[in-house]
């Protein structure tokens, strides 16, 4: 629940109750929905009737796997096939030759609300045997010998205001834990929603703090906030979002807002845009404003047009002009402001070049902060850019102790961060963001090149007396 939906390639079934001690299959998403339509409706009922039926099974099934509901509570499936839970769905059952037909053209359309992006949690039952609020399935067998259409029968049940989503993309089904913690330094899409569902879950857990800026960068506020939520469900309470941080602020959000239920608040676009949803301006000062320092000197290594400038996190004349040299340099208007447009502009950049010069590939020139914050369980190329550094640093500064180059970010590698990140003078909790790579290469690069002397070194030069 990162970004729009999408049609996953395959399903996996729990054929049970969700705590039963049951068989897990995985099916491709279509077979699927054949198998729930062969279940739950008879294949003798009008094409329309058939059709939004259909429709609304796969809606349901769609909401189920966006909110990952039962991967976020901890299960190992995406949908049961228990009707007191979800949809029928019966192993190696026989599929009617018209079902088949009609989810082969359409099981990549779903519905959803106007002005929403999930997939309605389109609740249905049998309208004979039980009734509910959602669609009754026996009820469109009469709407549809009245002469209704698919879509019409659905707003019948559902609203007018609901729209038919077609031709979705398919793609594999991963999981949106980022694979990393989340923690000071991060920033991405996936701070963003973080940072936008703790501010909804604090509408009805009051104790949380707000996070005044929804920027997609983890800063002191984020860090505040999240610790907050871990202490109330009785979390770790580091400020880190690890996976079971992830997960539970996922599960909590789902609930408070609804998304699995027919009268959800919905998730709007702009709750899944990019980063930067605001103009960040000359006179800002915060991690916004180091973000954009870094794009732009990673991009004025490759792009004579682009002046490099100090990452200090403050929007002053340097940056506004580096800006602005940025932004003819592309053909956007030359404001100096960072507008969604200039931001755009930035991170494509900037993604381009680790793309084209992936860090395995700059062994020994200046390779660009990766993208992700390298934390303790790192396994990349990049971690092994990072060790080849500071353990050449460590052969001139003896408080740093020194690193294998394993590629792998153990705690010996954390304990060398800790060290240069001391002697430095910045803050450091065992991670490398992107401020503290750039100190690690600026300080490798000058002691390679002789720019840096320790105590009693030669220092290139004769001394005279």
């Amino acid at each position: 629940m990162v970004g729009r939906p999408y049609i996953p390639e395959t399903i996996t079934v729990h054929l049970g109750t969700p705590d039963s001690d049951a068989e897990n299959v995985t099916v491709s998403f279509a077979d699927y929905i054949k198998n729930v339509a062969s279940s739950e409706i008879f294949p003798t009922w009008p094409e329309s009737a058939l059709r939004a039926n259909i429709y609304a099974q796969i809606s349901y099934a769609l909401n189920r796997i966006y909110t990952e509901w039962y991967p976020s509570r901890g299960y190992n499936f995406d949908i049961t096939n228990s009707t007191a839970f979800d949809q029928s769905f019966v192993k190696n059952r026989d599929i009617f030759e018209n079902i088949s037909r009609i989810v082969d053209e359409i099981f990549n359309d779903y519905i959803r609300r106007q002005g929403n992006i999930e997939p309605l949690f389109a609740a249905f039952c049998d309208g004979r045997e039980v009734t509910c609020d959602g669609l009754s399935q026996w009820g469109t067998v009469e709407l549809a010998n009245q002469g209704l259409g698919p879509y019409d029968i659905l707003t019948y049940y559902y609203g007018d205001d609901i729209e038919l989503v077609q031709d979705a993309p398919i793609q594999n089904v991963t999981e949106t834990y980022p694979g990393t913690p989340l923690r000071i330094g991060s920033s991405g899409q996936e701070v963003r929603t973080i940072q936008t569902q703790l501010n909804r879950i604090s509408r009805d857990y009051p104790l949380i703090p707000k996070i005044s800026s929804v920027d997609g960068v983890f800063g002191e506020e984020t860090e505040d906030a999240v610790r907050k939520f871990q202490e109330i469900f009785n979390l770790t309470a580091d400020g880190i979002i690890g996976k079971a941080t992830w997960y539970r602020i996922k599960s909590i959000f789902v609930a408070v807002s609804r998304l699995g239920a027919l009268n959800s608040e919905g998730i709007k676009l702009a709750d899944v845009s990019k980063n930067f949803v605001t103009e960040i301006r000359p006179g800002e000062t915060g991690n916004p404003v180091r973000v954009i320092q870094y794009y732009l000197s990673v991009i004025a290594t490759y792009d004579n047009a682009v002046p490099a400038v100090n990452i200090d996190g403050i929007f002053g004349p340097a940056t506004e002009n580096a800006v602005r040299s940025f932004q003819q340099s592309r053909g956007l208007p030359q404001t100096g402001v960072v507008d969604e447009a200039t931001w755009d502009a930035l991170s494509s950049s900037y993604l381009g070049i680790l793309e084209n010069y992936p860090p395995q590939f700059l062994a020994e020139e200046y390779s660009p902060y990766p993208g992700t914050p390298l934390t303790l369980g790192t396994s990349s190329d990049a971690v092994r850019v990072l060790q080849t550094r500071l353990d050449f640093i460590s052969g001139v500064y003896e408080n740093i102790p020194s690193v294998e180059v394993t590629g792998y970010f153990g705690e010996q590698t954390q304990n060398a961060v800790n060290a240069f990140a001391t002697d430095v003078g910045v803050p450091s909790k065992g991670f490398v963001g992107p401020v503290l790579w750039d100190l690690i290469e600026d300080t490798y690069f000058n002691l390679k090149n002789g720019d840096l002397k320790t105590p009693g070194q030669y220092p290139g030069y004769a001394v005279q007396g």
